[in-house]
């Protein structure tokens, strides 16, 4: 359909084809994509299923779309930068239309002392950055931002504990939680 008129746009297979090719190769061309926002892309064009399969199709055979490379350097990327979880990260790929089975493979890159290590860079900003807060007060504000992030109540335990003997500070004497 034109999107102004809302008519259906008549096109042959052949012009639906170069159409849906077009429409992927832009998007490709700003980042890499899942299959899934690919199609979802090709569903909002309201290009045909059996169009945008064949094209999706052919992408993946040359290469270009594979969910699997996709969620390996998604994970590389946003765990290095935003210092995500394990399950944060697997949360992002489900909502792109990861399978379960590529999320747990990438995933399993993402050790436990990688996600402390990251837990700790987050919780040393943030007690620097909240300088003068009461010490409570600024130990469930960690917390918060740590659980934003997807860790369990242990590594944020963990990691307040280790920033805080990294900036030279008194440890809050709080037992955590079990779960937060």
């Amino acid at each position: 359909m034109n999107r102004r008129s809302r008519k259906p746009v008549e096109r042959s297979r052949e012009e639906w084809y170069a159409f849906a090719r077009e429409a992927v190769l832009r998007r490709l061309d700003v980042r890499a994509r899942t299959r899934h926002e690919l199609a979802d892309a090709l569903r909002g064009k309201e290009v045909p299923s059996d169009v945008a399969a064949a094209v999706l199709d052919r992408f993946e055979e040359l290469g270009l779309v594979d969910d699997a490379d996709f969620a390996d350097q998604w994970v590389r990327s946003r765990q290095a930068s935003r210092g995500l979880s394990r399950r944060a990260l697997s949360m992002e790929l489900r909502r792109k239309g990861v399978d379960e089975e590529t999320i747990a493979r990438s995933t399993a890159g993402v050790s436990e002392e990688d996600e402390l290590e990251a837990a700790t860079r987050l919780a040393v900003t943030r007690i620097r950055a909240g300088r003068g807060v009461e010490s409570t007060r600024l130990t469930r504000r960690v917390l918060a931002a740590l659980a934003r992030k997807g860790y369990s109540s242990q590594i944020c335990w963990q990691a307040i504990r280790a920033a805080q003997r990294e900036l030279g500070e008194e440890e809050t004497g709080q037992e955590g939680p079990e779960e937060i």
